[in-house]
This record gives C-alpha cells, sequence and structure tokens, in this order.
C-alpha cells in the first residue's frame, strides 16, 4: 500500500552515457539503497525502470522522484533534433549562422559549424520593432501565414519566432504565435522573448532554436517514462532536472526544454553544495571526472555558481540561467597519443564504453588514461585479466618507444599531462574568476575523479580534497538534494544614471511575485522560500557583462553603483570611476528549499568496522614503485586517521592517497584528504 504523501521514499535517478545510477532515501528510518545499471539507448527509460528493479524499490511507496536527464544535450551535441523551422524579420535569417564572427579554431583556416536550423527553412517576414520597442514596419499577417504553411508543409514538427527587438516589445511575436497556433499541427511554438526578454539577437534565437528543435524529443521521452512509472505504482509527480540546479514538474519541463541542457553536471553540483554544507566547508571547487569529460565548478559561500552565459560547444550560446560548469575532454576513456611533432597528447578524443580502453578486453585498440592508471597500480590487475597484459603492451609500442620511457614513466606522463588539462580547467574557474584555490577544498567525485584529486589538488596548493561517500552516484545524489527554483531576466540596457529606479523594482518584484506563484503551485512540501537578486551591468563600451549581486530588491541608485564597482574591482583589480555604468539586466531566482535529508548512511554503518584494515597489499607507482595498503570503502571507521600512500575502493570508484598525505573521515563517511607540505 502507498505511503501518505510526504511521508514515502524519495528517489534520485541520473542517465548518463554509460550508466544510469539511483539513490533512494527513507526520511523515516534513514535507509539508503543505491544502483548502478546500464543505460539503455536510445529509450533510456528502460534504464530507469531497471534501476528501480535492481534497487528492489515498490514504486507505490515513493513519495518523489526527481530525474536528472542527457537528453537534451545530447540531442544538441550530437544534431539529433527534431525538424524545426523558424520565422523571423525580414533581412535577418542568416543570424543564428553568423553569430559573433567567431572561428571554431583560432588558428589555421579550417573548421566547421551546423546550425540548429537550416538555412532552407529559415523564412523572414515583413515587420520591424526599434530598440525601445516602436514599430516600424507592421506585422504582414499574410506573409505569417504562408511562412508557417511552407514551413508546415516542409515537415517541420517545431516552429520558432523569433523577431527584432521583442524583447523591447513583444506585440509581434505574441500575435504571430496566436495566427499560428491556428495553422500549426501541434503546440511546440516557441516565441524568442518568452524564454529570454534580453537584447541580443543571436544568444537569443540560438536558445530558441535550442528550445523547439528539443521539444518534442524531451516531452515523448518524459511522457513515456512517467506513464511506465505509473503504470508500476508510482502515483505521484516526476520532477526533471534543469540546468540551473533546480527543478520542474514533468508536465511543464517541455514548454521550456532548453532549461534542461546541462541537467546531470548541474545535479552533481548540487550534492556538492549539500555536502560540502554539512562538513562544514562552504567554499569548493568541484571535479567531476567521468569516461569522457571533466566538469569543474566553483562554489563560494555554499552556493551553486549560476551563469546566463554558458556556451554548451561552439557557437551554441544558450542564455538562460545554468549552473555554471566548464568541461575539457579528459576523462578516463580519453586517448593518449605521439602527434606529428612528437609530442604526447592526451583527448579530447574517447574510446567510449565500446570498444573502451585496451584494459577492458573488448576490442579497444589504443591506449587512454584508464589503462595508465592500471599499469601504474592504482587499479587492480586481477579484475582485468589478460587484457591487463595487452595495456602494458599497447602503452609500451604507442607511448613509450617512440619517447624513449619505461612503460611506467610513459604511463605516469600520460597522467601528468592529463593532470595539466584539468588543472587549467580548474584554474579557469577560479584564477580567471579572481579566486585563489588555496582557499578552496577540492570535491573530488565522478567514477575517475578520486584516482587523480590528490595530485591536482597539490598542484594547484588546494589544501584539503573532500572526497563524498559515493563519489560514481553523485548526480543521482544531486537530483534528491535539488531545491526548486525558477530563474527569470528582463533587459533594461540603459546608463544606470538615467534608469527609472521604480521601474527597476517593479520588474524585480514582479519576478518574485511569478516565482513565488509558480512554486507554490507544485505539490511539493517545502521548508521555506527565498528570493535572491541580481543585475547583470557593464562600463559603457564594454560588451561583456559582470553579475551583480543584489541584497534587496529595492536597490537604490548609489547601492548598484558601489555593488558594480566593488564587483569590477573584485574580478579585475582595476577602478574605472570616470566611466558610465550601464545597467543590461535585471535577475531574480525564487527558490524553494526542500528539507535536508540526512547524507550519513550513503555507507550502510553495519559495514563499518572499528578499525583501518588493508584488504591486500600492492605494489603501486608514485615515481617507483612502493607497496601500498589496499582499503575497502565501507568498511573504513568514522573515527578514520590514515597516512598516504594508500588505495581506497569501493563500489563505484577509486580513491588514490600519494604518500605523506593524512585522510580522515566526517560524520557523514566523506574522507578529507590534507595535503602533505
Amino acid at each position: 500500500m502507498a505511503r501518505p504523501a510526504g511521508q514515502g521514499l524519495v528517489a534520485g535517478v541520473d542517465v548518463g552515457g554509460t550508466f544510469t545510477d539511483l539513490v533512494i532515501f527513507d526520511p523515516a528510518s534513514g535507509d539508503v539503497r543505491l544502483a548502478k545499471v546500464p543505460t539503455t539507448l536510445p529509450n533510456q527509460s528502460g534504464g530507469v525502470l531497471a534501476a528501480f528493479d535492481a534497487a528492489g524499490a515498490e514504486l507505490g511507496d515513493i513519495d518523489l522522484i526527481v530525474h536528472g536527464t542527457t537528453t537534451t544535450t545530447n540531442a544538441v551535441l550530437e544534431r539529433r533534433l527534431s525538424k524545426t523551422g523558424l520565422i523571423t524579420t525580414q533581412g535577418f535569417r542568416d543570424v543564428l549562422e553568423l553569430g559573433r564572427r567567431t572561428r571554431p579554431q583560432a588558428y589555421g583556416m579550417h573548421g566547421s559549424f551546423t546550425p540548429v536550423i537550416p538555412r532552407d527553412l529559415r523564412l523572414e517576414i515583413p515587420e520591424r520593432m526599434d530598440a525601445k520597442g516602436r514599430v516600424l514596419t507592421p506585422l504582414d499577417e499574410a506573409a505569417l501565414r504562408d511562412a508557417v504553411i511552407r514551413l508546415r508543409e516542409a515537415g517541420c514538427e517545431s516552429l520558432v519566432i523569433h523577431f527584432l527587438h521583442a524583447y523591447a516589445n513583444p506585440a509581434h511575436e505574441l500575435r504571430a504565435a496566436k495566427i499560428a497556433a491556428d495553422l500549426w499541427p501541434n503546440r511546440y511554438i516557441t516565441m524568442g522573448h518568452a524564454l529570454l526578454s534580453e537584447s541580443r539577437e543571436y544568444e537569443r534565437v540560438v536558445t530558441a532554436a535550442v528550445n523547439a528543435s528539443v521539444q518534442p524529443l524531451l516531452e515523448r521521452y518524459v511522457a513515456r517514462l512517467a506513464d511506465q512509472l505509473a503504470a508500476k505504482g508510482y502515483a505521484r509527480d516526476l520532477l526533471v532536472m534543469n540546468g540551473n540546479g533546480g527543478m520542474v514538474a514533468a508536465r511543464d519541463v517541455a514548454k521550456e526544454a532548453v532549461k534542461t541542457v546541462m541537467s546531470g553536471p548541474a545535479s552533481g553540483v548540487m550534492a556538492a553544495v549539500a555536502t560540502g554544507r554539512r562538513a562544514g566547508m562552504p567554499n569548493l571547487l568541484t571535479y567531476d571526472m567521468g569516461g569522457t569529460s571533466t566538469d569543474v565548478a566553483m562554489i563560494k559561500g555554499g552556493v551553486a555558481p549560476v551563469s546566463n552565459e554558458i556556451e554548451v560547444e561552439y557557437a551554441m550560446p544558450i542564455h538562460v540561467p545554468m549552473v555554471d560548469v566548464r568541461t575539457v575532454g579528459a576523462g578516463g576513456g580519453s586517448i593518449a597519443r605521439i602527434d606529428a611533432g612528437g609530442m604526447l597528447r592526451v583527448g579530447p578524443e574517447s574510446a567510449g564504453s565500446s570498444p573502451g580502453p585496451v584494459c577492458y578486453g573488448r576490442g579497444g585498440s589504443r591506449i587512454t588514461i584508464s589503462d595508465a592508471n592500471l599499469i601504474l597500480g592504482r587499479l587492480p590487475a586481477a579484475r582485468f585479466g589478460q587484457a591487463a597484459k595487452a595495456a602494458r603492451q599497447a602503452m609500451a609500442d604507442q607511448i613509450g618507444t617512440p619517447l624513449g620511457l619505461s612503460t611506467e614513466a610513459a604511463a605516469e606522463a600520460v597522467i601528468r599531462v592529463a593532470n595539466t588539462h584539468m588543472a587549467g580547467a580548474i584554474r579557469m574557474v577560479s584564477i580567471s574568476l579572481g579566486a585563489d584555490p588555496r582557499d578552496f577544498a577540492l570535491f573530488a567525485f565522478g567514477g575517475a575523479g578520486p584516482l587523480h584529486a590528490v595530485a591536482l589538488a597539490r598542484e594547484l596548493a588546494i589544501p584539503k580534497v573532500l572526497i563524498p561517500a559515493r563519489p560514481g552516484i553523485t548526480n543521482a545524489l544531486g537530483c534528491v538534494v535539488a531545491d526548486l527554483r525558477h530563474d527569470f531576466v528582463r533587459t533594461v540596457n540603459r546608463p544606470l544614471d538615467s534608469a527609472d529606479m521604480a521601474e527597476v523594482h517593479a520588474i524585480l518584484g514582479q519576478q518574485e511575485a511569478e516565482g513565488r506563484r509558480l512554486i507554490a503551485a507544485e505539490k511539493i512540501t517545502l521548508t521555506t522560500t527565498r528570493a535572491e537578486y541580481s543585475a547583470e551591468m557593464q562600463f559603457v563600451g564594454q560588451t561583456h557583462l559582470l553579475r551583480v549581486p543584489l541584497p534587496t530588491a529595492t536597490p537604490s541608485r548609489a547601492d548598484l553603483q558601489r555593488l558594480f564597482e566593488a564587483a569590477y574591482h573584485a574580478r579585475f583589480r582595476v577602478d574605472l570611476p570616470t566611466i558610465r555604468a550601464n545597467l543590461v539586466n535585471l535577475n531574480c531566482s525564487v527558490i524553494g528549499q526542500r528539507a535536508e535529508l540526512d547524507l550519513s548512511r550513503l555507507i550502510d554503518p553495519k559495514e563499518r568496522m572499528a578499525n583501518a584494515k588493508p584488504k591486500e597489499t600492492r605494489p603501486v607507482w608514485f615515481s617507483g614503485w612502493v607497496d601500498t595498503p589496499v582499503y575497502w570503502r565501507d568498511h573504513l571507521p568514522l573515527n578514520l586517521s590514515l597516512k598516504g600512500p594508500a588505495i581506497i575502493e569501493q563500489m563505484d570508484t577509486t580513491s588514490v592517497i600519494e604518500p605523506g598525505c593524512a585522510v580522515t573521515s566526517d560524520a557523514d563517511g566523506n574522507l578529507i584528504v590534507e595535503m602533505s607540505r
């Protein structure tokens, strides 16, 4: 029998490219169930249901399921999109392709770019607003109807209506959408201003085009999954993680499908926020290393970084609020090679899961980071059988012999090059933003993150590494600890000294009221609802924006000037007192906070032993072979005190502790590694 609402289990499920991860919390007893099963492609819902079966869960007992998905992200990156048409202002059909006149490669004359909507499906009609929202050319409704019919007959499933300066006056877009609704065979009609009410037509049209082209894909997937869960007894709302670190009901998610881009990385950052808060570490550099790539982000003061200016890939700026995660092509499957100039390169090309690294024994022949970790003893050779010998031979043939190195030295070189790439990404989210890595702890997760975290922390002079209890399922954990969240942005684009402050206060107030209305409509138990305000500003004549947090929804003009100058100085260490400030966008985030879950039982307390006893000792390479104790994570006591070197293995990852480092554990079972001096 299903439990009453609010008393049932809470589940988070994250679908990755290789595995689908599940974590189920019982708030009443504190019990935790975990599952990790292969992702089923192309129908990911099969893997989700298999994960619940593997965990032995009765879906009727589950009060809430939160789902992190890669459906939209993968569709965009692989260009597996619904056929979409665009209707835009006369003369502006090529904005989507011209972009910002950048190049795929900074140097050289070659590169390629595939726009989300091909040129023959981008149609122009007469209409025009100016930047102040005044009508210059009336909407040609007959031309609009002709364009809608042409795109419908061309087989388009989704439609984008994007007019110049609609952020200043959306009247033409609203009228066009109303006319199109009578002619279009479904409800997949996206208006540019409805998603992104800010200037910069290129970013606005890309965001709208991505939204429209993934809407049908996401809605079909989520509807199919919701129906299958309901058929097995789940009687509540299915929630889906958004890229901003919040979540939205499945019934509404397709309306703004673009907001689910970066859903998976966002959930990992939210798990880091929750774990760091409980561990007393509000300042974290998150480091998520998987099989193909590494995602990094900076958490400051226990707050996830949200940006409106994420570029998912070249010429793909998606200007909706998303957790600010940067990605580099370095994962366990990243391929190492010697280039034409005799230099060792690692990534971004990956062996993937099939055929995978040489050590997987699935036919892979090119050496990878995972092979290097195996050769150095960080992974147990016995687990890989004869494939371990094949990996050694491949390392010698492909890397060692060309560079004149031993097999071990070649493997160490591969690891060092990969670590350099990942350290660069961490510098990009910290030093480049005016933060000192020494003021943070490194939060290491993902299937491969704890293998490299200590070495990275040493290179970056980060004093501590925080390894959560279940690094390999952290993204699924993020789904169950995330809050409800709605973000709003509105363009003002006025010099600060001439901005109407009453209008500023009204915009922020309206945004907050709408967010609170949307959150109140959800059937989720919350502890509180709060609003966060910010402005995006620049000095007049500059291009890039700086986000300035605001303490209230009613800042004075002097407050905005002071806060902007302080933020600018903190970022660039420069004062520009004689240049006018420009107020570009106003933002409001409304957050419905859920009750905190007890994370101390992610590792079963009954498995813990009174003392730390190694299960074996094996040689591990630390600039030479060192006999190193190997521990099973689930058996380690909470009062842990270890000195490196050590290898700590668990169900979902392996942690490498370098010589001289000290390891302790907190009340939640997180490992805290302090760097040797």
